[in-house]
């Protein structure tokens, strides 16, 4: 989770002020919160059902898949999501229909506002009033789901106020964030494991064994019936198609529209949670779904727009916004899968935090890589782009330095590469922002 605020210029003085009032960019605790929904007259208990949704990687991907099913089968679908790529409005999708929207700027800025008001000046993080904001507009804007995603942790996220959803996800774990969530897995799970409720159905993603066991103790406390992947449900690649089963019958689905073979398990988390919610689904809703899904900076094919035309002809362009260990090791895995298609060279064009593992991010693409660009990203925490280029160098990859991605991409096509080289812009959701908007592709 982050609070990266880029925004429009209404809400710029309003997140202004919140942010004066606790300066801590994150401090997990639900006081504040609970404090301010009381304030608001509890809108989170006036929420459409929820399914809710906690984890290192894949959370987005996972809620991507989920909605794309539900609005297949004609749901409206609210979706709360973070961090924002371009604009805060991505945070907040009010359900509709026909599809649903990113929230307007007048609404949010009135929904923020009165946040603000009721909040009276007390300590509060912004995390914690967009959270409050999200659910004062999904509880004034009928639904068929609401798709909550927990901002960082579980048990102390400002999301964990609904006291009983339909379903809970927790998807794959791994070491992110250690400076909040601990420096172990078992920390880790105990975490994510806090968003599970009393008899409330929860869907596991494979997990580490350390990991699994805590959750699986935390839900033996709570009875709530787990189903876990490879256990009680499988998604599997078959000919090129992805095949779900769990006790319920099996799923002969096109495969994700998402790239990469991690997408298939996030979709298969997906099925498993619509299936345990008791919300009854056609087979075609899922159908198409796998085909219909979006999920900006995913592996994301940049085709067009300004930065994509700086390419050298014939090239590929692509942007994930992976920006750890075990992410980086699936962005890897399905370039491997690119390569055995169409057999290109690969050049890395990086950005990534300090608060980040470098090094063990870097790792999954030595001997994949033939060269790193290394760029800055406008944020207080990101890595120089010449001390970024020293730490590939260190795992093995060759490495340079930009001063920006426009020169980045000039310098890929410069390298004397045959084919023309597949691009991949990765190592940060912050950078893959910064690509889009100056692509001018922003998520709608």
């Amino acid at each position: 989770m982050s609070d990266r605020t880029a925004s429009a210029a209404p809400f710029d003085a309003v997140l202004a002020r919140l942010l004066a009032l606790h300066p801590k960019r994150i401090d997990l605790s639900l006081d504040r919160m609970e404090r301010l929904l009381a304030a608001l007259s509890h809108p989170e208990r006036r929420l459409p059902p929820v399914i809710h949704v906690a984890g290192t990687n894949g959370k987005g991907s996972t809620i991507a898949f989920m909605r794309a099913v539900l609005e297949a089968a004609g749901k409206s679908v609210h979706v709360y999501t973070s961090p924002n790529l371009v604009r805060i409005n991505e945070r907040f999708r009010i359900g509709r229909p026909d599809g649903g929207t990113l929230v307007g700027d007048a609404e949010l800025e009135a929904a923020l506002a009165e946040c603000e008001s009721r909040n009276a000046n007390a300590p509060i993080t912004v995390f914690e009033i967009e959270t409050a904001a999200a659910f004062l507009l999904f509880s004034r804007n009928p639904a068929d789901v609401l798709l909550l995603e927990v901002g960082l942790g579980g048990r102390l996220d400002a999301t964990n106020v609904v006291e009983q959803p339909l379903a809970s996800v927790i998807t794959r774990l791994s070491l992110d964030h250690r400076e909040f969530l601990g420096d172990s897995l078992v920390a880790i799970a105990a975490e994510k494991a806090g968003i599970l409720k009393a008899q409330v159905p929860a869907v596991v993603t494979s997990q580490a064994r350390e990991a699994l066991a805590v959750i699986e103790r935390q839900a033996a406390r709570l009875r709530a019936p787990l189903s876990i992947a490879g256990e009680d449900w499988t998604a599997t690649e078959e000919r090129g198609r992805l095949v779900y089963q769990d006790s319920s019958g099996l799923l002969d689905l096109p495969a994700p529209r998402l790239y990469g073979r991690h997408q298939f398990e996030n979709a298969g988390a997906a099925v498993a949670a619509l299936r345990v919610s008791g919300l009854r689904l056609a087979a075609a809703a899922f159908e198409a779904g796998m085909t219909r899904v979006e999920w900006p900076a995913r592996m994301q094919r940049l085709s067009h727009g300004r930065l994509a035309d700086l390419a050298p002809s014939e090239s590929e362009v692509w942007l994930d916004g992976g920006h750890n260990a075990d992410g980086g090791q699936a962005v890897a895995a399905a370039l491997a899968d690119l390569e055995e298609r169409v057999s290109r060279p690969l050049v890395l064009i990086v950005g990534m935090l300090s608060t980040k593992d470098n090094a063990g991010f870097l790792k999954n693409f030595a001997g994949l890589a033939r060269r790193v660009i290394a760029v800055p990203i406008h944020q207080d925490k990101a890595v120089p782009a010449a001390a970024l280029a020293k730490i590939a160098s260190g795992v093995g990859i060759p490495a340079l330095a930009s001063d920006d991605i426009e020169n980045a991409i000039d310098l890929a096509g410069k390298l004397d590469l045959h084919p023309a080289p597949r691009i991949l812009i990765t190592g940060s959701l912050y950078l893959a922002g910064e690509v889009l908007a100056a692509n001018g592709t922003p998520p709608e």
